[in-house]
Formats: C-alpha cells, sequence, structure tokens
C-alpha cells in the first residue's frame, strides 16, 4: 500500500515591490502565469525602509518574502532566482522548456532582456539629442538581434508562454508611454519584434502587472530626469 502524507499548505507569499521596477514585473507576471496566489507591499526607493534595508542585500527588487507553513519566513531576491524557485517548487504550468540545451537557451536570451534594460535606462534618462540618439541607435540594434532569433510567434517559443516572454513584456511596456510622446522609430525594422510585442500586450497577466497609473508614473519619472524623449514631445 502506498503510504500518504498530509497535505500542507503552499507558503504565503509577499512580493516587495516597486510601481516602475521591470523586474518586479517580470515575477509578478511568473506569478500570475503559474496561478500562484501572493501579495504585493511596495516601497519607495528613494526613502528605503528600515526592514527593507536590513532583507535585501543589493537594496533592490523585488524581494519574495516566503513564509512556509511553521517555518520563519526566508527571502528570496532578485527576479531571475525568484522566477527559478517557482519553476524548482513545481509551481502551475512550467515556464521553462523542459530541454536543458533549450533552457539553457532560454536563459541566455532572458540575460539579454537585462541588457536591453541596460540600455533603454540610458535612452530614457538622457537628457541631449545626441545621447539620445546613440542610446537609440543601440536599442535599433539590439532589437535586430532579437528579431532575427524570433519565429512565427506569437510568443518567444512559438505558441508556449516562457519566462523569456515576461522578460521581455515590462521591456514593451516603456515604448507604450514613449510612442504617446514621440516616434522613437526603434522597431521600423523589426516586424516580428512588432507582432510580439502586440501579443504580449494582450495577455493579462502582462496587463496586470503594473497598476492603473503607470503610465503617469513613468511621465513622472522621466520629467524628474530632464528626458529629451520628453522635449520630443513638446
Amino acid at each position: 500500500m502506498m503510504r500518504t502524507h498530509p497535505r500542507s499548505e503552499p507558503p504565503s507569499l509577499t512580493l516587495v515591490s516597486h510601481h516602475l521596477c521591470p523586474y518586479v514585473q517580470r515575477a509578478v507576471i511568473a506569478l500570475t502565469e503559474k496561478g500562484v496566489a501572493f501579495e504585493r507591499r511596495y516601497i519607495d526607493l528613494a526613502n528605503k525602509p528600515d526592514w527593507f534595508r536590513a532583507l535585501s542585500p543589493f537594496g533592490k527588487v523585488p524581494l519574495l518574502l516566503v513564509q512556509p507553513e511553521a517555518n520563519r519566513e526566508s527571502v528570496v531576491f532578485e527576479s531571475a532566482v525568484i522566477c527559478e524557485y517557482l519553476e524548482d517548487a513545481g509551481a502551475g504550468p512550467a515556464l521553462h522548456p523542459a530541454d536543458p540545451l533549450e533552457r539553457a537557451r532560454h536563459r541566455g536570451w532572458i540575460e539579454f532582456a537585462s541588457s536591453i534594460l541596460s540600455t533603454l535606462w540610458r535612452f530614457e534618462t538622457a537628457t541631449h539629442a545626441d545621447a539620445y540618439e546613440t542610446h537609440r541607435q543601440a536599442l535599433v540594434q539590439q532589437f535586430v538581434r532579437v528579431e532575427a532569433e524570433l519565429g512565427v510567434g506569437p510568443f518567444f517559443a512559438g505558441d508556449a508562454f516562457s519566462l523569456v516572454d515576461a522578460a521581455f513584456a515590462p521591456i514593451f511596456r516603456y515604448f507604450d508611454v514613449f510612442d504617446a510622446l514621440t516616434d522613437t522609430c526603434i522597431f521600423a525594422d523589426t516586424p516580428r519584434v512588432q507582432a510580439w510585442r502586440t501579443a504580449l500586450f494582450e495577455r493579462p497577466s502582462v496587463q496586470q502587472a503594473v497598476t492603473a497609473d503607470y503610465g503617469e508614473r513613468l511621465r513622472v519619472f522621466l520629467q524628474a530626469h530632464d528626458a529629451h524623449v520628453l522635449k520630443l514631445a513638446a
């Protein structure tokens, strides 16, 4: 006779967040796609509370606070590690390929998404035309490289939504705001990337990854950094 074990309650999860952080959005999308219940706790990164400083080794979000049954709270930090934890815990549908080589390929493109975010930071905070154009061209070239990797879609791995999609969706969200200001022409030569962007925008997990005032908050951020992209809108 097979031995049975009493069922334990799933751990209580709290995601420490910031309204604009794209890495928080990655974790939210993964949690939502997996159907995992969690709470969000927002903090002001310009005025970090003491409890957050004590928990976050890098002083960054997201943090996933995991409260297992009858155990002390554990902290999982860094968005990639949070997503891998969810995969290892077997929560919901798998968002990584089963094949080890294909899984490694996906992890590589998640890292590439992070490199795009680094360029995007320089692009959105550029205060002068020359710097803006330099970083715009860098983004164009990065997306041309992504274009060469994409297949028929609608997602990175075809019909299957993956953690690569969760990593790129927050990138495309920036351009939903930028497009309302000016034509950056960044996706002019990447139709597959543009189609992917559209498919991700329609995904409920992506839509729910931010609060309704995301666009307004990003505009306030751009104003605070004297962003050249706002000057183009004028």
